[in-house]
């Protein structure tokens, strides 16, 4: 009805109820209700100079006056939105620094002195938990290092918190790390030992690692804290990977002065690498002087007159056998 009375007006040039009331067959209600409607949506406006008289304009026209308001509203909220967006996404460069920061300060902490890593390592010990897992490369450990490990190491035990340690295999012929070994094995603690390993690593509860500064001195060393729980989880499976390649430490069956057969593999295993004697000293935890003594009977036991024809001759008895006939 309405749109029929459009086309009538736009027919006409004006809006004339009576006239298109009566080519329609409308009531004058339906006519009312017609204008009315044609007016709300902007296609029937007053003529200029005579506001009596309504004239229709075109759709494109009524609406853009129907719907300009709407659309600067729309306009006006968007430019807020982009300012907003634009204002919070330069916040973003402060934000990732700010979470690097946060996770670099939460995942380490690297203490240069070592009697503040002392003091850390001592804290951290009375307030643990379950677990104690420790990596001691380098052989043999000074007697008064094992005298202050023991009473901790006991602590533990007493408190029912388990204890792993892993040495390297040279620490079997020192008397002192044997007396160490039986009385803390006695009590509940495990120890094995590999013949080679990665590097000092004190684990507690799971939670907490501390590692070694690098380049740190010797005499006083720092060491790096790690408390992310990812980086915490990798340690703790490479120290369940060592362990599980290592030999448990039993002090009766251990004869203090002979080279285990373990040590000798480790030996020539090294020795077919090309490593000099220092540096398989490094690797397996004892000194330059004992080191070469090894490989003087390791050399004897291959029958071989100089160091390069030891390697030879180790590398040749380490060397699958040929595969037989089918």
């Amino acid at each position: 009805m309405s749109a029929a009375a459009y086309r009538k007006a736009v027919e006409l040039g004006l809006f004339n109820r009576e006239q298109i009331g009566k080519e329609l067959g409308l009531s004058a209600e339906e006519s009312v209700r017609s204008e009315a409607t044609l007016r709300s949506l902007n296609l029937l406006q007053p003529m200029p100079g005579d506001p009596e008289v309504l004239v229709p304009v075109g759709p494109d026209v009524a609406a853009a006056d129907l719907v300009s308001p709407a659309e600067q509203e729309i306009t006006e909220l968007q430019q807020a939105v982009t300012s907003v967006r634009t204002k919070l996404l330069s916040l973003m460069p402060a934000y990732f620094e700010g979470r690097r920061q946060r996770n670099r300060l939460e995942a380490f902490d690297l203490i240069t002195d070592g009697a503040m890593v002392q003091s850390l390592i001592d804290e951290v010990g009375k307030r643990c938990r379950t677990e104690v897992l420790t990596v001691q490369p380098g052989g043999a450990r000074p007697a008064e290092s094992l005298a202050s490990a023991r009473e901790v190491t006991m602590q533990f035990l007493d408190r029912g918190v388990k204890v792993r340690t892993i040495y390297q295999h040279t620490a079997r012929s020192d008397l002192a790390t044997r007396s160490y070994v039986r009385e803390v094995t006695a009590a509940g603690a495990e120890v094995r030992t590999a013949d080679q390993l990665i590097d000092l690593m004190l684990i507690y509860d799971r939670e907490l690692v501390f590692l070694p500064e690098r380049g740190a001195d010797p005499g006083r060393p720092g060491a790096a804290v790690v408390r992310e729980p990812t980086l915490v989880s990798f340690l703790c499976s490479v120290f369940e990977f060592m362990w599980d390649s290592a030999t448990p430490f039993v002090v009766e069956s251990q004869k203090a002065a002979a080279t285990s057969d373990d040590l000798k593999q480790s030996i020539i295993r090294l020795m077919v690498l090309g490593y000099k004697d220092e540096m398989v000293a490094r690797r397996l935890g004892m000194s330059v002087r004992t080191c070469r003594r090894h490989i003087s009977e390791i050399t004897e036991e291959l029958e071989a007159t100089s160091r390069f024809q030891a390697g030879y001759n180790a590398a040749v008895r380490l060397s699958p056998p040929p595969p037989g006939p089918r």
